[in-house]
């Protein structure tokens, strides 16, 4: 079974707690990380957080093997001190093809009085390294004596845990409306952030893929420059609770309530066929911790069903609280 994890509005949604819980729940023997180090997943397990940039977020599962996409960029300092961090080395496998972000593409970028204020851009370099790409004059995984150890085929393994008829798990990077092709262009990444974008980066065809689960947030934040639909008042958003501050910039993020025409567009782009919302507490704070739908306050549950009946998909992860733990799962109901 291949399950694709897509962010749903901006970034920010919480992939990193649904990516985390599912690889404890499904135990998949393998993990893919699409994108780059722009996208921040923040991961809380018994008690310790984790702000990771490029690892899967299911590193935490110890018999997950974890990979990165041909399609997707590396810094050889962010993943070596990941690396570290979580203990993760013996169980990462990089594709030859996954692209190096160098010091000269960051300077780049730095530089980069439109990218800097007009775009609002994280500045990592990843836009220039991808830019190379392009031009056929980046640098490549494969290229580099000290990433020699982790060297593998990705999409060979991907296929192969498949037909072994393993469970793998594929995430995607950021959010839909950070899509160069489907976002508020300029005011968006560098690479397309939909399943279909996840799909070419980790180097695999449609027909594999079993679920396409999209993520959202009970309510909506923006970091950076680009409309926002339904924006609130930065003292109306600290009123509601919903201030928050992105991972990778430390910037605090915008903020709109849920907005459930727009998810519904996503749903159908990304032809997702299950949807997790996070921070359901946030919205409704006697939901905290919660972790069976039974016993959600009247207001939550109604709220949920609604959202399920405009968006038009069953709605199958709920998150509770910021453990990777926190969740209600109704999957097994759905599919029954």
């Amino acid at each position: 079974m291949l399950d694709i994890l897509v962010g749903g509005f901006y970034g920010d949604e919480g992939k990193g707690k649904i990516a985390s819980y599912m690889a404890l729940r499904d135990n998949p023997s393998l993990s893919v990380r699409t994108g780059s180090i722009n996208a921040g997943h923040t991961i809380v397990f018994n008690g310790k957080k984790y702000g990771l940039r490029i690892l899967p977020s299911a590193f935490i599962n110890e018999k997950t093997a974890l990979a990165i996409a041909p399609g997707a960029l590396i810094r050889r300092d962010v993943l070596f001190r990941e690396l570290e961090e979580t203990g993760a080395r013996a169980r990462l496998v990089i594709d030859p093809h996954a692209g190096v972000i160098t010091d000269e593409d960051v300077g780049e970028e730095t530089n980069s009085a439109h990218l800097r204020g007009t775009v609002g851009s994280t500045l990592q370099g990843v836009g220039s390294a991808e830019s190379k790409r392009i031009l056929r004059t980046s640098k490549l995984a494969q290229g580099y004596p000290e990433l020699s150890e982790f060297m593998a085929d990705v999409p060979d393994k991907i296929i192969g845990a498949l037909e072994e008829g393993s469970t793998v798990h594929v995430e995607a990077t950021q959010g839909h409306f950070l899509s160069l092709f489907h976002g508020s262009y300029p005011y968006v990444t560098s690479r397309n952030t939909t399943s279909s974008g996840a799909l070419s980066e980790a180097g695999i065809g449609p027909g594999y893929v079993d679920n396409v689960i999209v993520i959202f947030k009970s309510f909506i934040t923006r970091v950076g420059a680009g409309p926002l639909g339904g924006e609130l008042p930065a003292e109306e958003a600290k009123r509601c609770g919903i201030v928050e501050y992105g991972t990778v910039t430390g910037r605090q993020r915008r903020a709109a309530p849920f907005d459930s025409k727009v998810a519904r567009s996503v749903v159908r782009i990304n032809s997702a066929n299950q949807v997790a919302i996070t921070k359901l507490d946030v919205k409704f704070p006697e939901a905290r911790k919660v972790r069976e739908y039974s016993k959600l306050p009247v207001d939550a549950k109604r709220w949920i069903e609604q959202i399920e009946a405009e968006i038009g998909v069953p709605i199958t992860l709920i998150g509770t609280g910021e453990e990777a733990m926190d969740i209600i799962d109704l999957r097994d109901k759905a599919s029954g």
